[in-house]
């Protein structure tokens, strides 16, 4: 597989190679190794989770407290996804900036997003299948969330994604200054002190 950093510091866009016959295709979609030597430190796996989307919806923004946050390994394994990975560490050079990948079952590519980073996708396909490895177990008392629409951010959504769909606690979520107004972002200092122990627990 190829592994690539994106624009947003701490993360990542996964190409794995695909080997297709005539009875299918075969995969390597996580490999923990590979993953680990990229970061520096490998994916310690608590939970997987599955979402299935018509074409619109929207997913996110969504993070959660630094430490320990929760670091994200997600592909789409039916359909088509646009992912979205969000600066929102206060203090971070590429703060309040996005970076995207096309998640889908063509390339079969997943993107990998540290703890600390925001995250949403937008379904370009109906009954659009992503899964995602997480690092640590949903907590919603830690759970937060920025409104997608948030003009401070500026997602593009493409056209064949059709009138955005969004859950009422997505459209109820404080944009990205009402969330750094109230203390609700991690720092990016939090952030590099936390993948910094994270690699030293590693060496």
């Amino acid at each position: 597989m190829q592994i690539r950093e994106l624009s947003i510091p701490d993360s990542y866009e996964i190409t794995p190679r695909q080997f297709g016959d005539d009875r299918g295709v075969f995969l390597e979609w996580y490999r923990f190794d590979a993953l680990s030597k990229a970061v520096g430190h490998p994916l310690n796996l608590r939970q997987a989770n599955t979402s299935v989307s018509k074409r619109g919806v929207v997913r996110g923004i969504h993070f959660a407290d630094i430490p320990m946050g929760q670091a994200k390994y997600v592909t789409a394994m039916h359909g088509a996804v646009l992912d979205f990975i969000v600066d929102i560490r206060v203090g971070s050079p590429t703060f309040g900036q996005w970076d995207s990948v096309l998640l889908d079952s063509v390339d079969r590519r997943a993107v990998y997003l540290a703890e600390g980073l925001g995250h949403a996708f937008v379904a370009l396909t109906d009954d659009a299948t992503v899964s995602y490895l997480v690092s640590d177990v949903y907590n919603a008392s830690r759970e937060h969330g920025i409104d997608p629409l948030s003009p401070e951010i500026g997602l593009l959504f493409p056209p064949e994604a059709g009138e955005p769909l969004l859950s009422s606690k997505d459209t109820d979520a404080p944009s990205l200054g009402e969330a750094a107004a109230g203390g609700l972002l991690p720092t990016w200092a939090d952030c590099r002190a936390f993948y910094d122990s994270l690699n030293r627990t590693e060496a």
